[in-house]
């Protein structure tokens, strides 16, 4: 992929990237957007039937969601989700529509898990992509560029969709680097992978350490 690439139309901030526009299609509810290895768009997939055991690569995104002390939102998935039920992951994750720009994509996916809505919405990833089997051997095959975001605390408290989120917990920076330390067996592969190039090109610049 090329440097500071968003794959998809995004107004975000790209943190210490060029922001670049791509072109969209239609836009079309619950499917998700292929790619191929360029990360180049070459069709879509009913999203309920995308991920297997031979999951074609895709768009997806991560976000962290910080608050007004500077801690991040950790969740824990729910027991019912197909891919790594019950693991602690980041704030939310999700895939964007065809024709979805990365704010509205994250915007929709805060309320639709967390009952809140975000702002100051910023690419701190862009590039990321990973790939990672779990136990049942469900594949995650995707190219998911990551997120920060501000809870905007004037919407009101969490309100948690059970079906997506089984709980949840603000930690600082710090004490989820401890949680990566000491657990990393609990955590999902794609926050470890995040948090290990975050921490590389000291990419936490939302609240403190």
């Amino acid at each position: 992929m090329r440097d500071g690439w968003v794959p998809w139309s995004s107004s975000a901030t790209v943190s210490g990237e060029p922001r670049v526009e791509v072109a969209v299609v239609d836009h079309t509810d619950d499917v998700v957007v292929l790619l191929d290895e360029d990360a180049k768009p070459v069709g879509t997939a009913p999203r309920a039937s995308v991920h297997g055991r031979h999951t074609p690569l895709h768009l997806a995104f991560s976000c962290y969601l910080f608050d007004a002390a500077g801690r991040v939102l950790m969740t824990r998935r729910s027991v019912a989700k197909k891919t790594w039920p019950g693991v602690w992951t980041n704030s939310f994750c999700g895939h964007p529509r065809p024709g979805e720009a990365a704010e509205e994509a994250v915007a929709r996916h805060a309320r639709h898990e967390l009952g809140i809505d975000v702002r100051d919405v910023r690419c701190v990833l862009p590039r990321f992509r990973y790939h990672a089997v779990d136990a049942s051997g469900v594949e995650e095959n995707e190219v998911c560029p990551v997120f920060v975001a501000t809870f905007a605390t004037e919407a009101g408290a969490i309100d948690a969709n059970p079906d997506e989120v089984a709980e949840w917990r603000w930690l600082t920076t710090g004490e989820l680097s401890s949680a990566v330390a000491a657990a990393p067996w609990a955590l999902s592969p794609w926050l470890l992978e995040q948090h290990a190039q975050l921490q590389r090109l000291d990419r936490w610049t939302v609240g403190p350490r």
